[in-house]
């Protein structure tokens, strides 16, 4: 359903209150992601509360019961908005990073915990942040990171609180994630119905892919889109920006590249010239994935520096230097003083098995990609605005996943298939998820869009003119109109508090209803 009139939401209401049921990057991308998520929390800082946590010790494996080795989990407890002894359970799932004790402080799960007097926890994502053993990141050691690991680790963490706070069958969980960890969301509930009566699934890829195409076929159209900034004249600026940067390129004119664009050094080989469009090329992608969300620019504003004229000589500047321009803002903004543009850096960077460099996520990551996911987001096609790189391929991205971690393309391609296979693809036979997504979001494409089940009805919401993520941020001054209506009126919002509801009215009459686990072969929602 695609969000855009009150009316509409006044009549979805009625449906629901009758219905009563219902993350493969660049170098610069990936620090863009990091930025997005840095301004997030820099927002949560305002944020004043006490908070517990500690540390589980969760074994390294779940399933081989004959080994005893164990690993610490960080999490953290927020009691404030907590109404004992029955009020529900808000889990807040930790992705491919360090989870902050402001998981718990800030959001739009933290709303709604005010809301509905919601215990919130949250738990961090197993070998990312801090919950990780030493060598955790050695190749032989990393067979132990897994999204199904992680579901069982979340499963044991169920377990954990409810001991520790004495809960009973009456405090309702509610998982919550963005990006990866929304897909980990839907995926909890559909493998574990009898602990977790519903799922929200913001951004969330649950579909995985090997070669991510459709992810710059989004950019090109976001940087099309004129409510969030973009033209047709801004795509074609763009497109035509890099085709004159790889035109530069084989002229030889690659001290002229280094020097306009500063980068870090000179990219004369093959490899680091497509590592190096690829750099530019990122700051366009994470642009458009965390429009006004945490991006260091936003569309709007490179479509305005693509398309601006040069008022000094009254004619157009030519797309190349504009896009030098484009690269000075961004390097200023994120403070930085040169571009990465080395492809053997990039290597060495994920081949760093060093403790000091767990925190970043990024070999963790890019192992996940190869092992599960894919996501390799190529520019083989001519709707990529960036098509004229040559050698950004497939080939490329994928084998990586050789010289890293030894996995040949065949593996790969069986592990994106089981993924697959396993958690149901777009198609999953579980209910009482909700997906929410952006339209310039890249990533909804491999996420659930449409509201095609016959067991769970109306559980996708797409928002125009929203990026990735931005629906779990607190409402804010600058949300786009159709996000404050998707945060205030969100289905999910409507489904918890009307089940609230109707217990709190059941008790009012004398009665204590008890909810009927769902076994894991049960998908009908009761």
């Amino acid at each position: 359903m695609l969000l855009g009139s009150k009316l509409y939401f006044t009549m979805l209401l009625v449906v629901i209150l009758l219905l009563l049921d219902f993350a493969s990057a660049g170098r610069v991308l990936w620090g863009i992601g990091q930025r997005a998520h840095e301004n997030a929390w820099q927002r949560a800082r305002r944020t004043v509360g006490r908070v517990g946590g500690g540390v589980l010790q969760q074994p390294l494996d779940h399933y081989d019961r004959s080994r005893d080795d164990t690993f610490p989990q960080k999490f953290f407890v927020n009691e404030a908005f907590w109404k004992r002894p029955d009020g529900p359970v808000f889990l807040y799932i930790g992705g491919e990073g360090p989870l902050s004790e402001f998981s718990v402080l800030y959001g739009h799960h933290v709303d709604m915990a005010v809301m509905h007097g919601a215990l919130l926890v949250a738990l961090e994502h197993r070998f990312y942040g801090s919950s990780i053993k030493p060598k955790g990141l050695e190749t032989e050691n990393l067979s132990d990171l897994s999204s199904q690991q992680a579901l069982a680790d979340l499963a044991e963490f169920h377990q954990h609180i409810s001991s520790r706070y004495d809960l009973s069958p009456w405090n309702t969980w509610i998982s919550f994630g963005g990006s990866y960890a929304g897909a980990l969301s839907a995926w909890l509930r559909g493998k574990f119905p009898h602990l977790f009566y519903g799922a929200v699934a913001s951004s969330a890829p649950v579909r995985a892919q090997l070669d991510f195409s459709a992810y710059n076929r989004v950019v090109a159209q976001s940087l099309t889109d004129e409510s969030v900034g973009g033209s047709d004249k801004c795509l074609s600026a763009v497109s035509e920006a890099f085709a004159a940067v790889v035109a530069v390129l084989k002229a030889g004119n690659e001290t002229r590249v280094r020097k306009d664009f500063t980068c870090c050094e000179t990219p004369r080989s093959p490899d680091d010239q497509v590592e190096f469009v690829r750099s530019l090329a990122d700051i366009v992608m994470g642009t458009v994935q965390y429009n006004e969300v945490g991006a260091p620019i936003s569309i709007a504003a490179i479509c305005t520096l693509m398309t601006s004229k040069n008022t000094a000589h009254e004619e157009p500047e030519g797309s190349y230097s504009r896009l030098v321009k484009l690269v000075e803002v961004y390097q200023a903004v994120m403070g930085r003083s040169c571009l990465d543009v080395s492809r053997a850096r990039t290597i060495a960077e994920l081949r760093n098995t060093s403790d000091s460099v767990a925190q970043s996520g990024y070999r963790q990551w890019f192992y996940q990609t190869c092992t599960e996911f894919g996501f390799f987001q190529t520019c083989e096609d001519s709707s990529c605005p960036f098509s004229s790189i040559p050698g950004w391929t497939l080939s490329l991205e994928a084998e990586l996943c050789t010289q890293l971690f030894g996995i040949p393309p065949k593996i790969l391609f069986n592990n994106i298939a089981f993924t697959n296979r396993y958690y149901g693809d777009i198609h999953p036979r579980s209910c009482r998820v909700l997906y929410v997504n952006g339209v310039i979001d890249p990533w909804s494409k491999l996420s659930i869009v449409h509201n095609s089940s016959a067991v769970d009805r109306s559980r996708a919401i797409v928002v125009r003119d929203t990026a990735h993520c931005a629906d779990m941020n607190s409402a804010h001054v600058t949300d786009r109109p159709t996000l404050r209506l998707a945060k205030e009126v969100s289905l999910f919002t409507f489904q918890i508090s009307f089940c609230i509801l109707f217990v709190l009215y059941l008790e009012a009459n004398g009665f204590r209803p008890h909810p009927r686990p769902l076994r894991n072969d049960n998908y009908v929602c009761s």
